[in-house]
């Protein structure tokens, strides 16, 4: 990876981190009020998603209009357009392991800066699901 690439992973990354922080998307209470709709339900997490949803459309638009990026010799973007058996199951997994510890894999990562073992538990959790898949899908 080129310097320029590994400078601009570096900062995109800080900058994600620093937003998940701000979000508050690190605090496993806050997501589970979130998710809960019976009890304390905290709908600003919402807000969070909305504004994501709008600057990744904003951002897709603008960058899509480039005649290709900057750090790469073209872009890499996903092919597979159906909804099929394991996007659904993988869906599913995801939805379930977010609702029980409170942390999806971006914000598990950001949460180990804060030096409590939950969130590293739960990111080893995700490395073993990730090499479970890996055995499951070869054999």
């Amino acid at each position: 990876m080129a310097r320029r690439q590994q400078i601009a992973a570096l900062v995109s990354g800080i900058l994600f981190g620093a937003g998940l922080a701000v979000s508050q998307m690190i605090n496993p209470e806050k997501i589970l009020n979130f998710l809960d709709f019976t009890a304390n339900w905290d709908p600003s997490l919402g807000l969070v998603v909305a504004a994501g949803l709008a600057v990744s459309a904003l951002g897709f638009k603008w960058v899509l209009g480039m005649e290709g990026p900057l750090l790469d010799a073209r872009f890499h973007l996903p092919v597979k357009r159906e909804i099929d058996a394991p996007l659904l199951g993988g869906a599913l997994l995801f939805g379930m392991g977010w609702g029980l510890a409170g942390y999806c894999p971006g914000p598990g990562l950001a949460a180990m800066t804060l030096g409590v073992l939950e969130p590293v538990i739960f990111t080893a959790a995700v490395l073993l699901g990730f090499q479970l898949q890996s055995l499951v899908r070869r054999g």
